[in-house]
């Protein structure tokens, strides 16, 4: 049989007489004592936290869209305007570059990959 550790040591703070009232009366209203609230919130700072990630367009979905794009931009049977007119309509904002976001635009139906229909719309919208 495991005894629970002995709760001895002491921890002062000091803070506003309002604010030890609300806190006191929050507890009360949560039925937990000052010290339980306390000592959930002190172990729930000291547990170590979950990553979290940014949510990025998956590496494959990008490379595809990337690919179709090139592969339609270099065929000769695509480039009615030629390669620069071609880069030029997907670079949407005119930065010089075309990013993800500029050829999932392309990507009508939302499956991660730009269909030589959704290409060719694309480019005449």
């Amino acid at each position: 049989m495991t005894r629970p550790l002995k709760k001895s040591e002491t921890l002062e703070i000091r803070l506003p007489h309002p604010t030890k009232l609300a806190f006191m009366a929050r507890c009360r209203d949560d039925g937990v004592s000052a010290s339980e609230a306390l000592r959930g919130f002190i172990e729930g700072r000291i547990e170590p936290r979950p990553v979290v990630r940014p949510r990025r367009l998956p590496l494959a979905a990008a490379g595809a869209l990337v690919a179709a794009a090139v592969a339609a931009a270099a065929a000769p049977s695509l480039a009615r305007t030629g390669p620069p007119g071609d880069f030029a309509r997907l670079d949407a904002n005119g930065d010089g570059r075309v990013t993800a976001a500029e050829l999932a635009r392309l990507d009508a139906d939302h499956d991660g990959a730009v269909s030589l229909a959704e290409y060719r719309a694309g480019l005449h919208r």
